[in-house]
């Protein structure tokens, strides 16, 4: 037997394994009771007029998103039926909304939105109609009876400075450090939704009067980090899936960030990259290089060092990202972007940024980058591209109405 053949019999044993693991997951999930009384997930998309067939097709689309072979979708749909058997307790701490709004503001529900909606929510701020001693006393209420057994999720930075005092509310006065503290020691498993809660987001850009921080420097519990402003709902939804399939938190990088969505760059699926690797880019909004679809890092695209899956989820229920509208990545799912990222629409410059790989690349400065002293191995940038960019030929695109082509390279055919 050679030594692939050997590997290939591991690999199915591990995924054998791994599906047995599920089924008996969802066999015990299976024998509870939805949390509260409402239609079945079937009778719920129908409502809406998606069939059967449109839900296969999504639950074949989210387990090649989670990185599980084919076989594994009907236990992805299976856990999609499961998910009100779990309670969800939702906080929001100090951010602007955006990311649950993402979730629900559409023009037509998606598979997505609807399973948002089937979740049993014990507690959400934004979309609960309870207010005031009623809406804490849900709260109080929704900890206490699920103690244990619910999964908790956090939205927004949280505040630390003056001893903590900040988003203080209630007639108890909880701030709202010991709001998220005492969730979180009840929780199943706790998730941070956008940059806000998983690095401080905007409320941590210098000077952070506030001293904002992310959920995981304030807790002791594991945090899964799903940041982006906003993050795309099938990042959020299929953490909370890989959660009801395998009672267990998935893989994650050095940022807690599920790797199954943050494993590569946006820089590398980026359907501009050959654009890149070409030396072809953009000198400015609305010049021709913009209209030829030429790599926007000339004008800020900080694509080669956030860790997105943005070109492949894409947002808009699946239409577009900003990279296919014309604007660059703005790194929106590293930590510190809006200080380390900034100017957003300029080249990162001379300054080095802090990743989940030191020392292999991405963390090399963009001025070197524009220079073309970083090696193909680095980033992947050709001699041909290196010498493009150094030379300046990109100055003036070429038109391709005709007209005098000023040093512009011939496109390799």
């Amino acid at each position: 037997m050679t030594a692939n053949s050997q590997q290939d019999g591991k690999s199915r044993q591990r995924l054998t394994l791994l599906a047995a693991r599920a089924r008996r997951r969802l066999a015990e999930l299976g024998r509870r009771q939805p949390v509260r009384p409402g239609p079945t997930l079937n009778e719920s998309l129908a409502q809406h007029g998606i069939n059967r067939r449109d839900f296969i097709k999504w639950s074949v689309a989210m387990t090649a998103a989670l990185s599980l072979p084919a076989k594994f979708a009907p236990l992805t749909a299976k856990a999609a039926e499961l998910l009100n058997r779990i309670p969800v307790v939702w906080l929001h701490m100090a951010e602007c909304t955006g990311c649950v709004e993402s979730f629900i503001r559409t023009d037509a529900p998606t598979l997505d939105t609807l399973l948002f909606n089937y979740i049993s929510l014990e507690y959400h701020e934004t979309l609960m109609a309870a207010s005031g001693w009623q809406a804490e006393e849900n709260l109080e209420n929704a900890l206490k009876n699920h103690h244990g057994n619910y999964l908790l999720i956090v939205e927004g930075g949280i505040p630390t400075a003056a001893g903590g005092t900040f988003l203080t509310i209630g007639p108890h006065a909880h701030t709202g450090i010991e709001i998220c503290r005492k969730a979180a020691a009840g929780a199943l498993a706790t998730f941070a939704i956008g940059s806000c809660a998983s690095f401080g987001g905007v409320q941590a850009a210098y000077p952070n009067p506030t001293q904002a921080k992310g959920l995981s420097e304030i807790i002791r519990q594991p945090v899964i980090n799903i940041p982006g402003c906003p993050p795309s709902e099938k990042n959020m939804m299929g953490s909370l899936l890989h959660y009801i399939l395998f009672g267990s938190l998935p893989a994650v990088d050095r940022y807690n960030r599920p790797r199954w969505s943050y494993g590569l760059r946006v820089h590398d699926l980026c359907e501009r990259r050959g654009r890149f690797d070409a030396g072809e880019f953009v000198q400015r909004f609305g010049d021709e290089g913009a209209k030829l679809g030429y790599c926007l890092y000339k004008v800020g695209c900080k694509g080669p060092y956030t860790f997105n899956n943005c070109s492949r989820q894409k947002f808009n229920q699946g239409t577009s990202w900003p990279v296919q509208a014309g604007h660059g990545c703005i790194g929106c799912s590293e930590p510190d972007f809006w200080d380390v990222m900034a100017p957003l629409v300029e080249p990162r410059k001379d300054r080095l940024f802090r990743t989940a790989f030191r020392g292999r690349g991405a963390d090399a400065t963009a001025d070197k980058v524009g220079l073309g002293l970083l090696t193909a191995a680095a980033v992947g940038i050709g001699a041909h591209a290196v010498y493009s960019v150094v030379r300046g030929n990109f100055s003036n695109p070429p038109d391709p109405g005709g007209g005098k082509k000023a040093d512009a390279p011939k496109e390799k055919t």
